[in-house]
């Protein structure tokens, strides 16, 4: 029986003990949502000028440098693919051949043609060289020698006319032998041997993609191109002090070369509010596909930058305030304007602070205007936090219940 009473006292002061502990802690400041401290510590730093690298991201379709619709100049027949889908072609490659046999004959027709033109001007030259002789002797009129002349001017004609038609037969006939006009990939090809073409289909023989370099399109905010603008006086000059890009290709590598941004289009579509842009990829393995997607990634260095962590700030009607720490240890709340481009976690200071300025870093929530607290290190109010953590799951622990 003494056993048992001594084994209660015990308990009894074991659970005044930690009853005394919790009280001490939650006077001292307990836990607020986020497990800062409620007494007046606050975690300061003192800011610093550093070099800060981040980027920003833009999703982008790629294309070739040139996507060429191969479309027949003539009505046929094909008779023969030269090429399948996909294969590497270089300029003046043949593609397609349409069945010649048609654009041959007319080559030949054009030939007699012009055979018969120029005898029709040889036959008219001696007639009108004659005319000349016997009008130099008045056996006849000038009325006759300008008839003359007027046949030999006409049989030349003729025969002008008869070498237009061999030029534009053997034009034609050309024709049935379908080039490419540049280096490149073929595409799909939707037309086989048989099949009847004419300068008027509506879809392609075939589209002929030069991806030895790739345009990547990718379009910027209004906000942002307004930005860029105003700080470099206008897009050209913008243009020159944009940075080395990277893609991300769609499985999330990034792609081994370097692009650089090329174009600002002058006009904004009124629907997206964007303006579109375009960087330039060299391609010498073709990794890259015309129709493709992937992401623009540009950095942007900013150097002697105040970096300040997000968990520092607080916004109030679309600005950003901050809590600076004078001398006395008192806040004062600040506005402060930062880059658009951040990393989630903090931001650059434009405006409001510089070095040497000290601002609370955590639990901005809860201080005042005015408000005088006691400083530690991040070090210190992340140990607090972590001490209070354990304490509070060691009074929640089973055994501690059981004790009880």
């Amino acid at each position: 029986m003494n056993v048992h009473l001594k084994n209660s006292v015990i308990s009894q002061m074991k659970l005044m003990t930690v009853i005394a502990i919790g009280t001490t802690l939650f006077s001292c400041g307990g836990k607020q949502q986020g497990g800062m401290p409620q007494s007046n510590e606050f975690a300061v730093v003192t800011l610093q000028t550093t070099s800060k690298e981040l980027s920003s991201s833009y999703p982008a379709t790629i294309k070739g440098k040139q996507d060429i619709e191969i479309r027949p100049m003539v009505s046929g027949f094909i008779s023969k693919l030269c090429v399948d889908e996909g294969s590497v072609v270089h300029k003046g490659q043949t593609l397609f051949i349409i069945d010649p046999v048609q654009y041959q004959a007319a080559v030949q027709v054009a030939q007699a043609n012009v055979a018969v033109a120029k005898t029709a001007v040889d036959t008219q030259q001696l007639t009108y060289q004659n005319k000349v002789q016997l009008h130099n002797k008045s056996i006849i009129s000038d009325y006759e020698l300008q008839v003359a002349a007027n046949t030999l001017a006409t049989a030349k004609a003729q025969l002008a006319q008869a070498n237009a038609s061999l030029v534009n037969a053997r034009k034609n006939l050309s024709y049935t032998n379908v080039t490419s006009p540049s280096n490149g990939i073929v595409g799909e090809i939707p037309y086989r041997v048989g099949s009847l073409v004419s300068a008027s289909i509506a879809t392609p023989l075939t589209v002929v993609s030069n991806i030895d370099e790739m345009y990547v399109y990718f379009s910027m905010t209004e906000k942002q191109l307004l930005s860029m603008t105003r700080e470099h006086g206008n897009a050209n000059s913008a243009l020159k002090t944009f940075p080395p890009v990277k893609l991300k290709l769609a499985d999330g590598s990034d792609y081994s070369e370097s692009g650089t941004i090329a174009t600002i289009s002058g006009v904004i579509d009124q629907a997206t509010g964007s303006v579109s842009m375009r960087a330039d990829f060299k391609n010498a393995q073709h990794l890259l596909k015309t129709g493709g997607s992937g992401t623009i990634i540009i950095p942007y260095i900013s150097d002697n930058a105040i970096i300040i962590p997000q968990t520092s700030t607080t916004d109030m009607q679309d600005k950003k305030f901050v809590y600076l720490v004078g001398q006395d240890n008192k806040v004062k709340f600040t506005e402060i304007t930062v880059a658009d481009l951040n990393d989630g976690q903090t931001y650059i200071a434009l405006t409001g602070l510089k070095a040497g300025d000290r601002i609370v870093t955590q639990g901005v929530a809860s201080l005042q205007d005015g408000m005088q607290i006691k400083p530690i290190t991040e070090a210190e109010a992340a140990a607090k936090v972590q001490m209070a953590t354990k304490m509070g799951a060691a009074q929640g622990s089973p055994m501690m219940s059981k004790k009880k």
